[in-house]
């Protein structure tokens, strides 16, 4: 039996979900009957991408979050349960680009920030969401990690990211991708996986700011993997890595 198919109401947390993959995804899993609570840096975008989604039949809830303030996820899990006993899934979704500074010029503090968001930023979600995760029959995690984040795809020279010379974001991808194993072999009652919404056999990624709309997947179908790991049944995998193709090379 899947989740959608319980006569439970199924609760999802999205970070980063007034737009984009995040907002996509939202969409998506309201229209499986799922309660989303829509978390927002922006509560304005935030307010706004919610009325929408109501508008369209959602069950939704705005919730202010900005992953980099340890203040902003406690107000976010307040807020939360207000509404609900537990959490069935949780969508790290929230994500920073970076400004692509070459290896030789990076700082530091450029990482620091980028790491602030990618990295920090979901074990500060996922760290405060686990007593609520816990109380789910059946928990997930999913992580939005990226091709970039792969030493397999990286290493590649038919991949156009390895040409792409920077230091942040991929390597605070490659750390999440870490992290996520970690916290999939200690908490093996808890599903985390890893989503990456591009197709690394086609070498192809999906249209959205934070690569100023140049990749060539839709957002929907940039989502496809992030709602796959989502709704993964209660004997699904936990610790993968994957594409809207299936599994990819960490």
């Amino acid at each position: 039996m899947t989740t959608t198919e319980t006569t439970e109401q199924t609760t999802v947390l999205i970070t980063g979900a007034n737009k984009g993959l995040g907002l996509e995804a939202a969409r998506r899993l309201a229209g499986h009957g799922w309660k989303v609570f829509l978390g927002s840096r922006d509560e304005g975008r935030g307010r706004a991408a919610a009325d929408k989604l109501a508008a369209d039949g959602a069950d939704v809830v705005m919730v202010p979050l900005d992953v980099t303030s340890e203040e902003s996820v406690a107000d976010a899990v307040r807020l939360v349960r207000e509404h609900t006993d537990r959490l069935d899934v949780l969508i790290n979704n929230a994500g920073a680009p970076g400004r692509a500074v070459p290896p030789a010029e990076a700082t530091a503090e450029e990482i620091h920030s980028v790491y602030d968001t990618n990295v920090y930023g979901p074990v500060r979600v996922t760290h405060a969401f686990l007593p609520l995760l816990q109380k789910a029959g059946n928990p997930r995690v999913v992580m939005v990690s990226s091709g970039g984040g792969s030493f397999a795809v990286v290493t590649d020279p038919e991949q156009p990211v390895s040409a792409m010379h920077e230091l942040a974001y991929s390597s605070s991808k490659a750390a999440l991708n870490m992290i996520t194993v970690r916290y999939a072999q200690a908490l093996p009652h808890i599903k985390f996986n890893v989503a990456t919404p591009g197709e690394v056999a086609n070498r192809t990624f999906a249209a959205t700011d934070m690569n100023r709309h140049t990749g060539q997947l839709t957002v929907t179908e940039g989502t496809d993997s992030i709602l796959r790991l989502a709704m993964l049944d209660a004997d699904g995998p936990s610790g993968i890595f994957v594409d809207r193709l299936g599994p990819i090379a960490w």
